[in-house]
């Protein structure tokens, strides 16, 4: 049975309109699984960082899942939508960038991997940084001194700096156009653990395992299990953020056993669950 949500719009982005002077702005918003953030846009380039909880955040062609351990760039002008999946706590940098430019002042010829949507590893440094910027938005009373907008300015360069440094990984998971697969991947998106094969999902959209087949490979390029292995993947990473064991993170994403598990992990992205979990902190206090 899903979840009933209540659909919020843009969360005042108005207030925190980075600028020349002030080039990257924060905001904090505490959002429930209750609430989802409607699809929008900014002319502004952004990065998605959640303190605690987990979020998803969709755009027209993918969907990514930010736990505390990652965060998501989304290039100025890309329409998304955010699902909460667990209860979070939503950190948000706009980043000032004249039109021509994109990313955080990388060399133009670096410049085409910030044009597109790309989760990101969080160091510890870019962590705090992040937690220390100042959330107050325009207009709020006492607005910064000359020694707090200082202080921004400083802080926003180490945050350039470390963004440039940080490491993406491949854990967006792609959609398709076509409605009746993209309903389908939605429903695995929500319950991956439903169904264990394709013949259950094909059921549940009335169509053939054998057309839904075709139309993975046709629209995403890619076989339903390697799509899925994705989705179980960031829901893994999710998991991990949480300090769950990783025996529980394999009952419960419905494998046999954590070496099958493991064996899952190691396929997808060459490293055991032990590398690829070790970067999911402990929640920081905000």
């Amino acid at each position: 049975m899903s979840v009933r949500t209540t659909p919020i719009g843009p969360l005042t982005p108005h207030l925190y309109a980075p600028t020349p002077a002030r080039p990257i702005r924060a905001k904090l918003h505490r959002l429930t699984t209750e609430q989802r953030v409607t699809p929008h846009g900014h002319p502004w380039a952004q990065l998605c960082l959640s303190a605690t909880g987990v979020v998803r955040l969709t755009v027209e062609h993918g969907t990514f899942l930010v736990p505390p351990s990652r965060a998501l760039w989304i290039p100025a002008g890309v329409e998304h939508a955010v699902t909460i999946v667990e209860d979070a706590d939503l950190r948000t940098l706009y980043l000032y960038q004249r039109d021509d430019r994109c990313g955080p002042d990388v060399a133009r010829a670096d410049e085409p991997a910030w044009r597109q949507c790309r989760v990101l590893e969080v160091s510890d440094l870019l962590r705090a940084l992040v937690l220390e910027m100042d959330i107050r938005p325009d207009g709020a009373q006492p607005g910064p001194g000359a020694e707090d907008l200082q202080r921004e300015r400083r802080i926003a360069a180490l945050v350039r700096d470390e963004l440039r440094r940080a490491r993406p990984v491949r854990l967006g998971v792609d959609l398709p156009t076509d409605k009746r697969l993209r309903s389908l991947c939605e429903a695995v998106l929500d319950d991956p653990t439903r169904h264990d094969t394709l013949d259950g999902w094909a059921h549940d959209t009335g169509a053939s395992p054998r057309t839904v087949a075709r139309l993975f490979r046709q629209q995403l390029g890619t076989t339903f299990v390697q799509w899925r292995q994705q989705v179980l993947l960031a829901k893994a990473l999710a998991m991990a953020a949480r300090k769950l064991p990783m025996g529980t993170i394999a009952a419960e994403l419905g494998y046999a056993s954590p070496s099958a598990f493991t064996a899952m992990v190691r396929r997808s992205v060459g490293a055991p669950p032990s590398h690829f979990f070790a970067q999911a902190p402990s929640p920081p206090p905000v």
